[in-house]
């Protein structure tokens, strides 16, 4: 990269870690660099797990836990300049008037042309320990050490997690597909409570009246009783349903929702199916604990994997088979799908309203909504939108948070209560 700072080998003195990285975050974050308090804490741990023995050592960590994007590496490298080649003491606080300033954004350039130390101290003050700091060098073709080998710099950020939860699942290779399939199957999803039939005792007499808990005790004294008892309805959690679309065109991402939904059976004790010319259920088969066979299981059981897409056909059979018998009623539906269907929007629209009579909410997940300028324009999708609560895309690790707020109904308000539903 072509005028990336590569410090030379230069050895430094010895330093405590957690005031070299307050201090240099200080530094940082006057320069205008954005960095929270918990990057200053990670740094400290790095450099005393791992002491640097010279300047070259010290900057490749510090920009490993401090560095996240390409942009800011010209400040970084500024800062790290102007930092180490002056007098700066990293037990020094950030006001402490022998800190050099933080250097203007414009380069290494610029931060050379900053008075000295000697220039800046009070009359009648001692000179400041001078350190040792490394030479800034060019890496371009042009500019440099010539006896130095020429190498590309790579930009290295907090830690391969952080990298792979901004990458669309459709470009993870197989290797970051298992690691994401981890991550993804240990995500906790919460439904929204509601109120139970069953009841339970209350001392509040804010809560109603148990007439029947009231009469039986009255009856076991053998008299009248003079004590009144009250009941509350119990609490419970919603029912989660999600249905992934395992058809050819969703194929890059369910591969990662069905571990999405091989954790949710786990934890949550969802309901799981998939379709694609067809619905399978597949609780039983997710529910093992070895994600692996649970996996391989599913995917014996649905024959029809990356075939072609029946949307309202699949949804049709889930409302007769599934959903009137109690598995959709009063629960948070989840479906996972692009939208393209093979089929008259309108059967579509008629299976969603059927749907959504059953359901408390009807979440609809589609990836392809994270392209730029996407609009809901196909027929399966335009036909089943009025009918969703939320409409989010899940196409990286980071937009899966989306979905588990729209499943918790973060921000919703709450329906007034039917019944039991």
């Amino acid at each position: 990269m072509a005028g990336t700072l590569q410090p030379t080998a230069a050895a430094l003195p010895a330093v405590e870690s957690a005031s070299l990285a307050a201090a240099f975050l200080s530094a940082l974050r006057r320069a205008g660099l954005s960095c929270s308090p918990d990057r200053a804490v990670r740094l400290a741990e790095a450099l005393s797990l791992i002491p640097p023995s010279d300047a070259d050592k010290l900057y490749w960590a510090c920009r490993v836990v401090l560095v996240s994007t390409r942009e800011q590496l010209p400040v970084f490298d500024a800062v790290f300049s102007a930092v180490f080649r002056g007098g700066f003491d990293p037990a020094a606080r950030s006001g402490s008037p022998v800190a050099p300033a933080a250097p203007p954004p414009g380069g290494p350039e610029q931060a050379r042309t900053r008075p000295s130390p000697a220039e800046d101290r009070a009359p009648g003050q001692a000179p400041p320990q001078p350190r040792t700091a490394p030479v800034v060098a060019s890496a371009g073709p042009d500019g440099g050490d010539r006896n130095t080998p020429e190498r590309e710099a790579v930009l290295a950020v907090a830690s391969t997690e952080e990298r792979l939860h901004q990458m669309s699942f459709a470009q993870l290779s197989d290797a970051e597909v298992l690691e994401i399939r981890r991550l993804a199957s240990r995500l906790l999803l919460a439904t929204p409570r509601r109120l139970s039939r069953r009841t339970r005792k209350s001392e509040h007499s804010s809560a109603r009246l148990d007439v029947r808990a009231t009469v039986r005790a009255a009856r076991r004294s053998g008299t009248d009783t003079t004590r009144l008892l009250y009941a509350r309805r119990r609490e419970q959690r919603r029912k989660l349903v999600m249905l992934c679309d395992v058809s050819g065109s969703m194929e890059p991402y369910s591969r990662v929702f069905v571990s999405l939904l091989q954790g949710a059976v786990a934890t949550a004790g969802a309901e799981a199916f998939v379709f694609s010319t067809r619905l399978t259920r597949l609780t039983r088969q997710l529910a093992l604990r070895d994600p692996d066979e649970a996996l391989a299981r599913a995917a014996e059981a649905a024959p029809d994997w990356a075939g072609g897409t029946r949307i309202a056909d699949s949804i049709r059979h889930f409302v007769d088979e599934h959903g009137r018998r109690g598995v959709a009623r009063g629960a948070v539906v989840v479906i996972f799908s692009d939208g393209w269907a093979q089929e008259d929007p309108g059967e579509v629209a008629a299976q969603m309203a059927r749907l959504r009579r059953l359901a408390h909410r009807i979440i609809w997940v589609n990836p392809r909504k994270s392209a730029p300028g996407y609009q809901p324009l196909a027929g399966g999708m335009a036909a089943a939108l009025p009918y969703c609560d939320a409409f989010v895309s899940g196409h990286n690790y980071t937009a899966l948070a989306e979905v588990a707020a729209a499943i918790r109904g973060d921000g919703q308000p709450l329906r007034k209560e039917r019944g039991n539903s």
